[in-house]
């Protein structure tokens, strides 16, 4: 199973505010850079093929894995890689499943170069940062 894994492009990738920070040059919104489920299953299908591979959640110790699993023709057997979702803020049981599956995916090597992307962030100008209840936000997109 020599197949390699394409690094992601910019249509695959969003940005949104992960943290408004406060600091002695006025206030600024750091940007993290993220992907979503369906570019994943888009790559697995590209790479490995749409019946090649699977995937399975399970409750393990009350947290919700998912297995994705890739048939290598060559051993004539299913690899399997797992990882463990955590629940969203807005639809905590969906999100923790599409969560535990883009961390199985990375396992495999989708979207590793997430990890290592620039620092980014934004100055007030460039986005609408309000102050709520004491606290800023920004949702911006």
């Amino acid at each position: 199973m020599n197949k390699e894994i394409p690094l992601l492009s910019a249509t695959d990738v969003e940005l949104r505010v992960a943290q408004i920070i406060q600091g002695k040059s006025g206030t600024f919104a750091i940007l993290l850079v993220y992907k979503n489920a369906r570019v994943d299953m888009r790559i697995l299908d590209e790479v490995f093929g749409v019946m090649n591979w699977q995937r399975k959640h399970d409750v393990i110790n009350d947290s919700l894995y998912c297995t994705v699993s890739i048939y290598d023709e060559e051993k004539q057997e299913w690899i399997s890689k797992q990882d463990v979702g955590v629940p969203s803020n807005s639809e905590a049981t969906k999100g923790e499943a599409s969560d535990a599956f883009k961390r199985a995916c990375f396992n495999w090597g989708i979207g590793r170069e997430l990890y290592t992307a620039p620092f980014i962030w934004i100055k007030p100008g460039d986005c609408n940062i309000k102050e709520n209840r004491g606290k800023f936000v920004c949702y911006d997109r």
